[in-house]
């Protein structure tokens, strides 16, 4: 089978600036140095061009998972923009396909199921998706927003502009052009492409499903420390519309914890999350399916897997209760500050059915440690 022609921009971008970042860096660095104002740079930018991407072209323009002031989305498309990965309206509708027909070997851009390199870096060195290239029927939305599409329009001259006139003025400032572009515009830049790479690659690849096997996406805590939070992938494929990837306190996403912050000063509203019960459903799922999985080649798996399934059963309806229960009291709360009968009952409820719940919840886990016993 022919291949596609080969990107020759794309290509020539990739090889100069790796080699500049893996050997003209160094190199400067031996002969000439490098100092802490450079290096302090280059973190900064890392961490703001490479949140662009993720607060902005991903969960806000790609996802739209919250709402954000004109003067948030003005500096996240200059941040994207100066992350080198094409513009909002280009990167959103291939994300958007990509959600759409995961893991499928044609219409995934960057499917995984054609390996860890076309998935990391190989899908844009060949015009895999030409007949597509300028079909933005799926961003509709986006092109209504002006900074879309005034970033789409100029992309080019943003790019050369946030490249090398910040970094140029950063290294203007510090008395050395040349080493700030060096560190804080080529190795940063180089960085932040092959950790955002690592999002359609590696971690689709290494981790664990917790909450669906349907597609190939991971969660990974190691990966997210290094992706800005985006880590948690098979959160994000099952919940797409969540603002957060890491949805425990403990879990690394400052990409949430930026979008959270900017709420608490205007700057960012209708932070979309999905409820707690359809999570959680999706999880014990999961176990279920594992857990069956694991004791089914047993003499007695007809007895155990029943087990197993009326305790899912009775959680199941155990949560039902007590989310309609929670959500009926917070309507009531919401209605009068005052003490009523309804809410007394309704207080009263909702503490025996949270008892209840955590009962079976330990319950359910024994059983799942049981099985782990049994395989």
């Amino acid at each position: 089978m022919k291949k596609p022609p080969i990107i020759m921009s794309n290509v020539l971008v990739f090889i100069l600036t790796g080699t500049i970042a893996f050997i003209g860096v160094p190199v400067w660095a031996y002969l000439v140095g490098i100092d802490w104002v450079e290096v302090t740079c280059a973190i900064v930018l890392f961490y703001f061009t490479g949140m662009s991407i993720t607060a902005g072209y991903h969960r806000l323009w790609s996802h739209k998972t919250y709402d954000a002031n004109i003067v948030v989305r003005v500096i996240l498309a200059i941040g994207g923009a100066m992350a080198l990965q094409n513009s909002i309206l280009h990167w959103s509708s291939d994300h958007r396909i990509h959600h759409r027909h995961v893991d499928h070997e044609d219409n995934d851009p960057y499917s995984a199921s054609r390996g860890l390199w076309f998935a990391h870096i190989g899908w844009m060195l060949r015009e895999y998706q030409a007949n597509r290239y300028n079909d933005y029927t799926n961003c509709r939305d986006l092109q209504k927003d002006p900074v879309v599409m005034w970033q789409h329009k100029y992309y080019l001259p943003i790019v050369l502009a946030a490249n090398f006139g910040v970094t140029g003025l950063l290294g203007w400032l510090n008395g050395d052009i040349l080493g700030m572009i060096l560190v804080a515009g080529v190795l940063r830049l180089v960085l932040v492409h092959h950790v955002t790479f690592f999002i359609n690659s590696l971690a689709h690849f290494w981790g664990k499903q917790p909450y669906t096997d349907k597609n190939s996406a991971r969660d990974n805590g190691i990966l997210a420390f290094f992706t800005f939070g985006e880590g948690y992938h098979n959160f994000h494929h099952i919940f797409e519309y969540d603002y957060r990837n890491g949805i425990r306190w403990w879990q690394f996403d400052p990409t949430k914890w930026l979008i959270r912050g900017l709420s608490f000063v205007g700057l960012t509203r209708n932070l979309r999350r999905c409820p707690e019960e359809r999570i959680e459903k999706a999880r014990l799922a999961m176990q279920l399916q594992l857990a069956s999985e694991k004791v089914s080649s047993l003499p007695n798996a007809e007895e155990i897997l029943h087990k197993i399934q009326t305790e899912y059963d009775l959680l199941l309806q155990r949560m039902s209760d007590y989310y309609a229960t929670k959500k009926r009291l917070m309507a009531v709360r919401q209605k009068s500050l005052k003490r009523s009968l309804e809410r007394f009952e309704l207080d009263y409820k909702y503490k025996e059915l949270k008892h209840a719940l955590a009962v079976q919840r330990e319950k359910w886990l024994q059983l799942q440690q049981l099985s782990h016993q049994f395989a």
